[in-house]
């Protein structure tokens, strides 16, 4: 039977409990995001990861870890790094030095972030900055397409230096509607032809530099009445088939009010995972539920999908399977103390914003 991971959950604390091994060990879990509260100190986050990857080598380590106000890690040595919109207005001063801060902050956010065992941070922001969104507001690097995806690409190959995937989000673009999918289902009315034109440009751009596309749990009713995550006209016919992309794509988080809720109907988790893998996700995710009734909406997904696998509602995909480890970093980290006299890392940290 072709072997496949789509589940990425979370776990309790700050170290690993019973039933977090469990959950981990389960042949359909395939990575972990980690939060705050995964969080004390760098020696603790590390042994955390060592025990995670003890269980499972094969296991993806995610965080959004972006700069600004979304980072999840920001004391005992991490580097404070800039919202993204910091980058985009040194653009405007100084292009080329933007370019290369844009890298310089990729490979200390990738460099740390290993130094501890994450192995992948979902970042760059590809969303415009139209000014009215909330939730993207200052993440956004730019409200021109252009200058988002040079900045974008500035900060991969940052990452890359320090041997990380990137994931682009959010596809096709959150920046222009001002509802907060994390509370609600945002709406853009907007044409296709006006989105592709714009917002989504920058996944166009870096079809080749891309390795993850994190979709927006935004409905585009002119293109179709499913948010994007769940919309195989969306992920397979414009993303992969028009725009060339040819990486992992990941749901945006499936507890989010944004992704309860598809085509006027309430669905659980087991469904909207199901959507999401059905429309063209490779991998879907559920966070902070290890937290909620011990755990319960986390073994209500794996049992849900695993039932959903014997019935054959959901055959399980190879090429998924292979964009997922893809993913996982193919050079060994430097530690810590090694890192923090690394040449390469010095001057990067001198060149942030």
């Amino acid at each position: 039977m072709t072997q496949h991971a789509p589940l990425i959950i979370d776990v309790t604390g700050l170290s690993l409990t019973d039933d977090d091994r469990r959950r981990l060990d389960h042949p359909l879990v395939g990575g972990v995001i980690h939060f705050a509260r995964n969080w004390q100190s760098r020696a603790q986050l590390t042994a955390l990861n060592d025990e995670i990857k003890e269980l499972r080598p094969d296991l993806l380590i995610c965080v959004d870890h972006e700069g600004g106000r979304v980072q999840r890690f920001k004391t005992d040595g991490f580097t404070h790094l800039p919202a993204m919109r910091r980058l985009g207005e040194l653009w405007m001063q100084d292009a080329m030095a933007a370019t290369n801060a844009a890298t310089a902050c990729g490979q200390v956010l990738a460099a740390e972030l290993r130094a501890c065992g994450v192995d992948l941070s979902f970042t760059p922001v590809l969303d415009l900055d139209y000014g009215g969104s909330t939730v993207i507001g200052d993440r956004a690097y730019h409200q021109d397409a252009r200058v988002a995806t040079l900045l974008a690409k500035g900060l991969m190959h940052g990452l890359l230096q320090a041997g990380m995937a990137n994931c682009g989000k959010h596809f096709p673009g959150h920046g222009f509607v001002a509802a907060d999918s994390h509370t609600e289902v945002p709406v853009d009315k907007r044409s296709l032809k006006a989105i592709l034109a714009d917002d989504a440009k920058p996944y166009e751009w870096l079809n080749t530099t891309l390795t993850s596309v994190m979709p927006a749990h935004v409905i585009y009713p002119k293109v179709d009445a499913r948010p994007a995550g769940f919309s195989s006209r969306w992920l397979n016919d414009i993303l992969r088939a028009q725009l060339g992309f040819t990486g992992a794509i990941f749901s945006d988080d499936l507890s989010m009010a944004g992704a309860r809720v598809i085509e006027g109907r309430p669905v659980s988790p087991t469904e909207a995972a199901l959507a999401a893998l059905s429309a063209g996700c490779d991998l879907v995710l559920l966070c902070n539920q290890s937290v909620v009734e011990g755990g319960t909406p986390i073994d209500e997904l794996i049992d849900g999908l695993s039932e959903a696998q014997i019935k054959g509602r959901w055959l399980p995909s190879e090429a998924s399977e292979q964009r997922r480890l893809d993913l996982l970093p193919q050079t060994p980290a430097l530690d810590w103390d090694a890192l923090m006299v690394d040449p390469a890392y010095v001057r990067a940290l001198e060149l942030l914003p």
